[in-house]
């Protein structure tokens, strides 16, 4: 099932689950709302038509500077172009930020939550992206997946740990790189580059 055929097979399957759909360069991505997430879950794994058995990764994007500001012209420690450079002549002005951020739909979700799904039987992948709203921003919450695909136990702790989504049902949400009495989520776009931590002693 290529790329195109798989996200129309998913929209069929999920009409009222599914809120957006694109496909660059053969991955399928589809948008889920958060309360239909277990349930598409369940089927996409053990549905005969998807099969996604492997959960690859599941990671996070926080878009609240998205388009905020203008892109740098270089990587830093690579040289390598990503942007306009002062150095090159004619090039286009910067267009400023899109009207959406990639991914995160017409809804302008704060929090994207995003699954890459595999099924070794029939080779075909599938991204989901999860816009996660919270009003406050301070407490976003999403349901574990861990249920359905066993591996996502550490993948949510991390997330949780990195940017503060919690993820409800998960059997052990506590940190997995910060250590506990570390305050806020790194990753997070607000969080402080020159923040100072608690400094923890040894235990013995």
């Amino acid at each position: 099932m290529n790329a195109a055929s798989l996200i129309q097979a998913v929209k069929d399957r999920f009409r009222e689950a599914v809120t957006g759909a694109h496909s660059y360069r053969g991955d399928a991505t589809v948008l889920l709302c958060r309360e239909l997430l277990l349930e598409v879950a369940r089927a996409l794994k053990d549905d005969a038509v998807f099969r996604m058995n492997m959960l690859v990764d599941l990671t996070a994007v926080d878009f609240s500077s998205f388009g905020k500001k203008r892109p740098p012209a270089f990587f830093a420690s690579s040289g390598v172009a990503v942007g306009p450079s002062p150095e090159i002549p004619d090039q286009d002005p910067w267009p400023g930020p899109p009207a959406h951020p990639p991914g995160a739909g017409a809804t302008l979700a704060r929090f994207v939550v995003v699954y890459h799904l595999f099924s070794l039987p029939l080779k075909h992948r599938l991204r989901l992206e999860v816009p996660v709203e919270d009003v406050e921003e301070a407490d976003p919450e999403v349901d574990s997946v861990t249920s359905v695909w066993a591996g996502a136990d550490w993948l949510e702790r991390e997330v949780w740990d990195m940017f503060g989504i919690r993820f409800r049902g998960h059997p052990n949400l506590k940190r997995i790189l910060m250590y506990d009495e570390f305050v806020g989520h790194p990753l997070r776009k607000d969080y402080p580059v020159n923040k100072r931590q608690p400094l923890i002693g040894p235990v013995y």
